[in-house]
């Protein structure tokens, strides 16, 4: 029998709900009927004893609750009773849930998409074993240069006598010249030592590592294939290994393949991990410094302790070299350091900046939750009254703002991919190349857990926010007044400081975007010494087979440059060894004769160029002469130098005639014959150092620049030249055709001071526009709730400037309070990214009053149109819409 009963019970919890009702329905009224014969029987009145009944049971419906929750879950009956609701109330107000949901978005569009950036550069970790132990190596010369290359030399002594570094190797970024069957192509090479990659704690995915003493002179020459490189050109195959590939025409046998994680941005991009095999002149030579050293610590050394040794061996080796080593110290750097370099405080002020927009839309959406809890007052005050709790009402208000949440945030995800490809696709190819941990930039699991956050804080601010601003005691003034002072309340306390947060918040991002782009505005205007319009530029690599001699190679430029003269659109040609605004060239060490030398670290860059190159590019000769086609290597040799060399060392002399020894064996004195402009030769935010243009008769080199004015299209010029070149000899390699605008315009440091100015400024807008909006928003809808009041205020005689007058007055003190506020924060904030400045100060006054003039308009403006509709009702109307 009990068992039939509980399949009966089973079966029962199976039928649909109103067959289970009339079930219960027919029970209860059962049991209803019991009480009521009892009642009877006892003497009651049929009109007393269903009375009596009824009480007992607490009512029909009551009970039929009752055995419901009881036959289900009730909690989840309500969230999805809730569920339903929020979207109903959504749809029901289309308007609002659109604004709340597409500002929400964009704030987490951003956010998140910034935040991969950061994430990819400073979050994620770098692709080798304990990162944190490694450090960068460097030579110091003080006022000079704090993160000198190495000699090669120096690299062995420092390896030999330092107890601190469990691997310490070197290795140095270089173009080769590829043979291939379709021809001569370039190739990205790093030469390393043979313990570089045990250092990092990486190991081949293919192949075997360098083995010790692979390195030496004697050795055959080996390399390590990139994995890119590996897919790309050899089709990912394990035969590989083995195959010889011709690099500067000596066979390199591949013996592995690297991690596809792998990346190593201070030498990228590298197709081929080259063995050093130290041989030239260079490496040879102690005073020479081509290489970068990275080492690891060992455990329980500190980096303190480290700096502490490798100074002290710099100080030995300089008494021990006092010719080549003196003033010469040490210097080490953390790795992660060492590849993000100056990128990582742009990100941290892009990621702040999408933060304070984050913040923004955050206000803005609050706002417009507590203006629309408001209008709700009375549907409130009735449901409190019929009985419903301060947790239902909580739950109520949780499920809306996590609906909206949700929307914003499934939103925010896929815009933010989409302008994570955007903004990476803005980043010029040279330099993304720099850049390999953006290879996988994405929406990863840190990424989604940034997201997952914000997300988190969001439902929390917009769930807690409207219960806050409600007055649950109230409800019966609610129900009698339809919430108009309580209402009123809220603009006070909540609206209006909800408002001078999105104000101030606008002003500190408005003046971030004025100083960065006034920064922007110097740069690009910054003093070149060149006319860069009509100029072009095409780089070249010269194989070293049959140019192995001075002579060739000068016989190679002086064709070049005939053959561009013969084009009709070419007025001018010449060639370089480094072409303007860029980070690369030699240096050397000098001394003047005939003044007194105590071992002075005269150090500065020289640049070979051919007699017509600073015609060509602009440049003006301020005495002396030009190079000629008779400075070559018979005759004594010259150099010209630029103005900051004459500042520097001779400040109240006349140059010309005076005469220069290297620091090189033999020494070979040089005169002086010319002094130029400054040229920019560096980066457009950095300052000019002393530089020496040497004839490139007397320093050729195989990897040059080919200059040309023009006077026609910059494109049929480049087409020319590569035309020409490649007819030469079609061995030689022509790379990177460009104009020098464009070089200048794609500028490591335009392109960062230009990127981090967009960006704010596009944030700034945002910001702008938002808070506008919500000072609209709360100034229009607090007019609404006070339409009694204007009208009673028109009726008793009020003029409409006394309405205009009251509605800014209260408006004004909001945007007056949040000006303030901002410019405090914003000279904070301009003092934060002040190493981000060019050009300007952080204390900026014309554009922190540029900032509060538009700010204070768009914020009036903002306010007029509710003044206005207020100063315009008829207060009849008024009275009796009330």
């Amino acid at each position: 029998m009990k068992t039939l009963r509980s399949f009966l019970v089973r079966l029962r919890g199976l039928l649909p709900d109103k067959y289970r009702d009339l079930d219960r329905s027919d029970e209860i009224g059962a049991n209803l009927q019991l009480h009521i014969d009892d009642n009877l029987r006892r003497g009651m009145t049929p009109e007393a004893a269903r009375r009596e009944a009824m009480l007992k049971l607490g009512g029909l419906e009551c009970t039929k609750e009752a055995y419901r929750d009881q036959a289900t879950l009730p909690f989840v009956e309500n969230l999805l009773r809730d569920l339903c609701f929020a979207i109903r109330q959504l749809r029901k107000n289309p308007g609002f849930a659109c604004t709340a949901v597409l500002t929400l978005a964009l704030g987490m569009c951003a956010s998140i998409a910034i935040f991969a950036f950061v994430d990819a550069a400073l979050v994620k970790p770098l692709p080798y074993k304990n990162p944190e132990q490694l450090v960068g190596v460097y030579e110091k010369i003080e006022k000079v240069c704090p993160l000198c290359n190495l000699s090669y030399l120096d690299y062995l002594d420092w390896k030999r006598l330092n107890t601190v570094f469990s691997g310490f190797d070197a290795y140095n970024h270089q173009g080769f010249m590829q043979k291939t069957s379709a021809g001569t192509r370039p190739a990205f090479c790093t030469r390393v030592t043979d313990g570089f990659f045990k250092t990092l704690g990486v190991s081949p995915i293919l192949g075997r590592d360098f083995r010790p003493g692979e390195d030496q002179r004697a050795a055959p020459p080996t390399a390590i294939l990139s994995y890119s490189k590996w897919q790309k050109d050899y089709g990912g195959k394990d035969d590989v290994l083995g195959q010889v590939v011709i690099l500067n025409g000596e066979a390199v046998t591949i013996i592995g393949v690297l991690p596809r994680s792998f990346h190593f941005a201070p030498s990228a991009p590298t197709d081929y991990w080259l063995t050093m095999h130290a041989s030239s002149e260079c490496d040879l030579r102690r005073s020479c410094h081509s290489l970068y050293g990275i080492a690891r610590l060992k455990e329980g050394v500190t980096f303190q302790a480290a700096l502490a040794e490798v100074t002290a061996i710099a100080g030995r080796l300089e008494l021990q070299y006092p010719g080549t080593n003196r003033e010469q110290g040490a210097n080490l750097s953390p790795l992660t350091q060492v590849i993000l370099g100056s990128i990582r405080p742009i990100l941290l002020v892009l990621l702040s900046a999408a933060c304070l927009l984050l913040l923004i839309a955050a206000v803005n959406v609050t706002s417009l939750l507590l203006v629309r809890t408001e209008g709700r007052g009375r549907e409130l005050a009735i449901r409190s009254g019929l009985g419903a709790s301060a947790s239902r009402i909580t739950v109520q208000f949780a499920i809306e703002g996590l609906v909206l949440v949700g929307l914003g945030t499934t939103s925010g995800l896929i815009s933010a991919d989409l302008a994570m490809r955007l903004l990476k696709g803005l980043i010029s190819e040279n330099a993304l190349l720099g850049m390999p941990y953006l290879n996988n930039l994405g929406l990863n699991a840190r990424v989604l857990a940034f997201a997952g956050l914000i997300a988190f804080l969001s439902g929390l601010l917009f769930s807690l926010a409207p219960v806050i601003s409600l007055s649950l005691a109230d409800a019966r003034q609610r129900l009698a007044e339809g919430g108009r002072g309580s209402s009123n309340r809220v603009w006070r306390r909540l609206g209006s400081s909800l408002v001078i947060v999105e104000l101030a918040t606008g002003v500190v991002l408005l003046a971030g975007a004025g100083l960065l782009g006034q920064s922007l505005y110097h740069l690009l205007r910054v003093k070149l010494g060149i006319q860069p319009d009509h100029v072009v530029l095409v780089d070249v690599a010269v194989p070293p087979a049959g140019y192995s001699k001075d002579e060739q190679l000068l016989a190679l430029t002086r064709k070049i440059v005939a053959g561009a003269s013969t084009f009709p659109g070419i007025e001018s040609t010449g060639i370089s060894t480094k072409s303007p605004v860029t980070y690369a060239g030699n240096t050397t060490w000098f001394k003047i004769i005939g003044r007194p030398w105590h071992g002075e670290h005269n150090d500065t860059p020289v640049i070979s160029v051919t007699p017509d190159y600073f015609q060509t590019i602009g440049a003006t000769l301020l005495r002396g002469r030009h190079f000629s086609d008779m400075d070559d290597a018979a005759r004594p040799r010259v150099v010209i130098v630029n103005e900051a060399f004459v500042r520097q060392f001779f400040p109240r002399e006349d140059p010309i005639g005076k005469q220069l020894s290297p620091l090189s064996d033999p020494p070979k004195p040089i005169q002086i014959i010319g002094e130029v402009q400054d040229i920019k030769e560096s980066g457009l935010d950095s300052e000019t150092r002393p530089t020496l243009y040497y004839p490139f008769a007397q320093e050729t080199d195989t990897y040059f620049s080919v200059a040309a004015r023009s006077s026609g299209a910059d494109v049929s010029v480049l087409s020319a030249l590569h035309r020409i070149i490649r007819k030469i000899d079609p061995d030689l390699v022509v790379m990177r055709p460009r104009s020098m605008t464009a070089q200048i315009a794609g500028s490591q440091s335009a392109y960062f001071h230009r990127s981090v100015a967009v960006l704010v400024g596009a944030f700034a807008l945002c910001a702008l526009l938002l808070g506008v909006i919500g000072l609209y928003g709360v100034t229009a809808y607090s007019v609404g709730l006070r339409t009694r009041e204007v009208g009673i205020r028109m009726a008793l005689g009020a003029e409409r400037v006394a309405i205009y007058r009251l509605i800014l007055t209260e408006a004004g003190r909001l945007i007056t309070v949040g000006l303030v506020l901002g410019v405090l924060c914003s000279i904070g904030t301009a003092r934060l990214i002040r190493g981000l400045l060019f050009g300007v100060s952080a204390w900026d006054a014309p554009t922190l009053i540029s900032v509060a003039a538009i700010m204070t308009l768009c914020a009036l403006a903002a306010s007029f149109a509710p003044a206005r509709r207020a100063a315009s009702l008829n207060p009849v109307a008024a009275l009796r819409a009330e």
